[in-house]
């Protein structure tokens, strides 16, 4: 894949997309073609998506919503001129106060247990970790995940609603579809 804006362009190794909105970009090419991307796309522009160099493309812009709070890698790659760089949401970062969230994995085997590691980051519910299947297929289910467009990478957008979290949780336990951690009395259910 190739992105180009302005004149401007690089490879494509990875990318997440709502729609028309980019998430996430993993790019390789020479320093200053990345930055200049990366400036075009923090400032709104919309950029072309095609498979190579040579051909139109589709229209990308990145998300309205993260353009303020999205950072740029840059690293030189050895033995090259090249560089790699990851323009990432902060939406995708663990430690962020952000609600919602963006998940990148590298296999959808390691999305459930990645869905709650974040889940339980932002919201003021005791979660457990065995839980971590049951809340990812309740999560997809109900909306509050949904796969993104991407290449070389699983993506989802979670937007978590916790009231509806916590009262289906409640209905879980209750129903003894869900086990209680080891270590905690029965009757704290």
């Amino acid at each position: 894949m190739h992105i180009r804006a302005a004149g401007f362009g690089a490879a494509v190794d990875a990318y997440a997309a709502d729609e028309s909105e980019l998430w996430f970009l993993s790019l390789l090419g020479n320093r200053d073609s990345i930055r200049a991307l990366w400036a075009r796309l923090v400032k709104g522009e919309t950029s072309y998506l095609a498979a190579d160099q040579f051909s139109g493309g589709v229209p990308r812009w990145l998300a309205g919503s993260v353009r303020g709070q999205c950072r740029l890698h840059i690293a030189r790659l050895p033995a090259s001129g090249a560089h790699h760089a990851l323009l990432v949401s902060d939406a995708a970062l663990y430690a962020t106060e952000r609600p919602d969230f963006l998940l990148l994995c590298r296999t959808q085997e390691e999305a459930p247990l990645l869905h709650y590691r974040f889940l339980n980051r932002r919201v003021d519910l005791p979660l457990h970790p065995a839980w971590s299947a049951w809340l990812w297929e309740r999560a997809l289910r109900s909306g509050e995940v949904r796969a993104l467009d991407a290449l070389g990478v699983h993506a989802y957008r979670c937007t978590p609603d916790p009231a509806e979290l916590e009262d289906a949780l409640g209905r879980a336990l209750r129903g003894h579809r869900l086990p209680l951690p080891a270590d905690e009395p029965a009757a704290a259910a």
